[in-house]
């Protein structure tokens, strides 16, 4: 019988130990990846949120300016 403890003992170490090994090999494979993925967005020359929303702003502005000197040309070379 205590042979028998004994082997579950130590059944329950090594599974736990086992556990123990993935979970710090999973936590290592994240940080490799988030580095990976990181270095691939860096090379793809995004822009922010941000800047994207100012050039939009910026976009809409020049397409109502255009839109009216377009109306003022016409009332011009309607005269």
């Amino acid at each position: 019988m205590q042979s028998n403890n004994k082997f579950m003992d130590d059944m329950a170490k090594l599974a736990t130990g086992a556990v123990g090994a993935a979970h710090s090999v999973k936590g290592e494979m994240e940080g490799m990846f988030r580095a990976w993925f990181d270095k691939q967005l860096a090379g793809m020359d995004l822009v922010s949120r941000e800047e994207f929303e100012t050039v939009r702003e910026m976009a809409e502005k020049a397409r109502m300016e255009n839109e009216d000197l377009r109306a003022e040309i016409e009332a011009l070379k309607s005269k």
